[in-house]
């Protein structure tokens, strides 16, 4: 009888070395590794504090020395504080905006800050002396010049950097005039 021939297989070398399970493994990790990350991503910017009211917003205004001087002083500043734009004022209150954060706010003629005393720290910036008056964890700070008048508020989101409070004291030392500072009676 003649051989017959045998059906040919595959040689071992031919197979695919990777199983339907260890293809459906490679993709399916990087597919959940990416869902992941997009699911912290959301949460982390849903859990961002709340936008609500910036405290400059709700500082009291005076009508003491120097008030007179706040249209010249808000006409002054520029178009643009570091990467905000968009100048608008209203009143005593300028506001600069950038895309997904909060506005960089001035406000001129502002009330003596109540918790400054001879022992308040004061940073000084541009031989400016600023009184930190509130920070919102996530958001921002708030200032107070206190070394001329009027009192200029200023809020600075996080992120702002210091370009912009730079900008407002030069602009400050420039246009308000130099005064005591006032710790209360």
């Amino acid at each position: 009888m003649a051989d017959t021939p045998e059906a040919e297989t595959p040689d071992e070398g031919q197979r695919s070395p990777l199983s339907p399970a260890l293809i459906a493994t490679l993709v399916a990790v990087p597919v959940v590794v990416i869902g992941v990350f997009i699911a912290f991503a959301a949460f982390k910017f849903s859990t961002r504090p709340d936008s609500g009211p910036i405290p400059v917003d709700e500082y009291s205004t005076a009508q003491g020395e120097g008030a007179q001087k706040c249209p010249a002083f808000l006409d002054a500043l520029p178009e643009t504080l570091g990467d905000y734009g968009g100048k608008s004022v209203d009143g005593t209150t300028v506001r600069w905006s950038m895309d997904g954060s909060d506005p960089i706010v001035v406000r001129c003629g502002v009330a003596r800050p109540e918790g400054l005393a001879p022992t308040s720290g004061l940073q000084v910036i541009d031989a400016i002396q600023w009184f930190m008056t509130d920070t919102v964890d996530g958001r921002g700070q708030a200032y107070v010049s206190v070394d001329h008048r009027p009192y200029v508020a200023m809020w600075l989101p996080s992120g702002s950097g210091n370009a912009p409070i730079t900008d407002v004291s030069t602009l400050i030392a420039q246009k308000l005039t130099r005064a005591p500072l006032d710790f209360g009676k």
